[in-house]
């Protein structure tokens, strides 16, 4: 399966989630372009955007969550599954594609599934989906991180009969090395520790 280069910043209202700002502060980003509170964006392949709805232009917003934009693609297994990427960290999400309508409401609750087992302090899980509070779809805009997405889908079509679950499936890709990577931490889960442990470490 070959994915779509990325393409021009666009981006669709989805109403608010549960939840919001919380008092832990991990140094999140500051939305640009007149938003107002925090925000998701989801940035989609053009065969998942014809699964999601339309999209409309908003160049100038952000996500404010530490893990950044996630890039989303479909899978036409049987059952379908949807792979989601951290820009920030490539750390990977899968989870079951159908209903597509709720897709980006229930990828919470799977990304909180994903953390705990990378064993992710519940604090940091906590303030990362409190800046889940408003999401917006648009297109890709990295080739860089559409290419990691190619190699998970590359190896997921190799591995998608040994592993039992979506989530054990997910650790595995994050163990990958990748070349955006590698002169960081190597591997998505490694990117994952080390950011988690900048922005919980104690104050002196």
């Amino acid at each position: 399966m070959q994915l779509e280069a990325a393409t021009a910043k666009s981006c669709i209202y989805l109403p608010p989630v549960p939840g919001g700002r919380g008092p832990l502060d991990l140094g999140a980003g500051v939305g640009a372009g007149g938003q107002n509170g925090p925000m998701l964006i989801v940035r989609a392949t053009r065969k998942l955007l014809g699964r999601l709805g339309p999209i409309t232009p908003d160049e100038e917003q952000k996500s404010t969550t530490l893990l950044g934009d996630w890039y989303a693609t479909a899978w036409f297994w049987r059952p379908q599954v949807a792979l989601l990427i951290s820009e920030t960290t490539l750390l990977p999400v899968l989870m079951p594609l159908a209903p597509a309508a709720t897709l980006l409401q229930r990828f919470s609750p799977q990304l909180a599934a994903v953390l705990a087992a990378h064993g992710t302090p519940a604090e940091f899980i906590d303030a990362e989906l409190q800046e889940m509070d408003q999401v917006r779809l648009a297109r890709t805009a990295s080739r860089s991180v559409v290419g990691i997405m190619n190699e998970f889908t590359y190896l997921a079509d190799a591995w998608r009969h040994d592993e039992p679950d979506l989530l054990t499936f997910a650790v595995r890709l994050a163990a990958t090395p990748c070349g955006p990577l590698y002169k960081r931490h190597i591997s998505p889960d490694r990117e994952l520790a080390a950011l988690v442990a900048a922005r919980t470490r104690p104050p002196r």
